[in-house]
């Protein structure tokens, strides 16, 4: 009798630790059957000790193979011949990719069948694989770096009194059911890929750098880190007010902690771009990947709505008190400044976030509006966006000077820009 292979065939004549890898190629493609007992050409050969070869195939494939790939697979014992031969009918798993544990989530580790041949697989094809098998949810996909260490989290948790093992692992979300770590695992690991880069510039333009820094490590680290450098920035100034002094800080902490909070929480780590902090004479700009999430306008985040991005990443800084609660960021940063001339600025575009806080030190009384910015200002009394054709007509100024005071007036923080290009709208800041 011959047994050809073929895409879903595989002969071997004695156990070797490469039956592994055909066994996680049928398992990520569309099933097979491995005779082993079988020379390459199809003949028969048989197994002397059919139980002790079936123990160590078994204890291999268990060991070897992750995720768990035995509720797969179905052992059978044939006499083909007169000669014993074994045979694993292995199925297509429903946690592809399935990988060899010494070699990880990568080519080197993950097989699949072409043809007669067991092959590695692509890196597109592990994504796509690991995509149809967990969702689109960032956090939630199996992470491609098995090998994590959490030396920094584990500090934080303790710090905060929360058990950090294996069953909280899996609760919050770093590991999924069956122990594999996930891309929320992955953030918070010591190997975490994402960074956020930080730099501090000579005056209001990015001109001249007088300090940068880039932090790397678990998000938990990064979030210290960038903290603590935003903070040496962050002067107190002081001023006499009758018999006492008075110190006010560049920039109001509980302002700068939401703004850091929520480019680090709600940020999409799809993107490997870095969150980028400038720090200038009169203000912060705080900018992150990934814009409003869909369902969610604008003016419903300023109101406090909020869709988290993020969900577990979010939950795991709830549980470290590090957040209260979905939707106060924003209302915090604008009810820190209420008491200043100048108001922070939000903007949001298709695919980045931006926070500006201006330095409420470098505005210490009301701004005055020049007379062209009044007239400006007027035009709101009977509408309820103005865009910049509309300050060209009224004023009868060119594009470049109503682009002026309208920036002018963003900075003074008396309105803001809606959308962007040619569809930005201006609306009147809240008081």
């Amino acid at each position: 009798m011959s047994l050809t292979e073929n895409a879903t065939t595989e002969n071997k004549r004695e156990f070797t630790p490469d039956i592994n890898k055909v066994v996680v190629a049928f398992a990520n493609t569309n099933g097979g059957v491995i005779s082993i007992g079988v020379a390459d050409d199809g003949s028969v050969i048989g197994l002397a000790d059919v139980d002790g070869t079936m123990l160590k195939i078994s204890n291999s494939i268990r060991d070897s193979i992750k995720p768990d790939v035995t509720l797969f697979l179905d052992y059978q014992q044939e006499i083909i011949d007169s000669k014993a031969v074994i045979k694993i009918v292995v199925q297509r798993g429903t946690s592809c990719p399935y990988y060899l544990a010494g070699k990880g989530i990568r080519p080197e580790g993950v097989y699949v069948r072409q043809g007669a041949s067991t092959v590695p697989a692509t890196e597109t094809a592990i994504l796509r694989m690991i995509k149809e098998s967990d969702g689109e949810k960032y956090e939630d996909v199996r992470s491609l770096n098995q090998e994590l260490t959490f030396i920094e989290a584990e500090k934080e948790f303790k710090t905060q009194n929360v058990s950090f093992g294996t069953g909280q692992q899996k609760t919050l979300g770093l590991m999924n059911a069956v122990g594999i770590h996930t891309n929320l695992g992955l953030l918070l690991s010591d190997q975490c890929v994402h960074t956020v880069k930080l730099a501090v510039f000579e005056g209001t333009e990015k001109v001249t750098f007088k300090d940068r820094r880039e932090f790397t490590g678990s998000l938990l680290k990064q979030l210290n880190d960038a903290y603590e450098f935003i903070d040496r920035y962050n002067r107190n100034r002081s001023e006499i007010e009758g018999l006492r002094r008075i110190d006010k800080r560049d920039y109001p902490v509980e302002a700068v902690r939401e703004a850091l909070l929520n480019a680090i929480v709600h940020r999409d780590y799809s993107f490997s771009d870095s969150t980028l902090i400038s720090i200038f004479d009169d203000r912060i700009e705080f900018v992150s990947i990934g814009g409003l999430i869909k369902g969610i306008a604008f003016n419903d985040m300023m109101l406090g709505i909020s869709v988290a991005r993020n969900r577990s990443l979010a939950n795991v800084f709830y549980r470290l008190t590090l957040i209260e609660a979905y939707g106060t960021g924003m209302p915090k940063i604008i009810r820190s400044y209420r008491n200043f001339a100048v108001k922070p600025q939000i903007q949001a575009t298709d695919n980045a976030f931006k926070i500006t806080l201006p330095n409420a030190n470098e505005v210490s009384v009301k701004v005055l509006l020049s007379k062209n910015e009044r007239t400006v200002m007027a035009l709101f009394e009977d509408r309820e966006y103005i865009v910049r054709k509309d300050i060209e007509t009224a004023l009868a100024v060119s594009q470049t000077m109503a682009i002026r005071l309208l920036k002018g007036l963003v900075y003074k923080g008396e309105i803001r820009a809606v959308g962007g290009g040619k569809n930005t709208r201006y609306v009147i800041c809240a008081v």
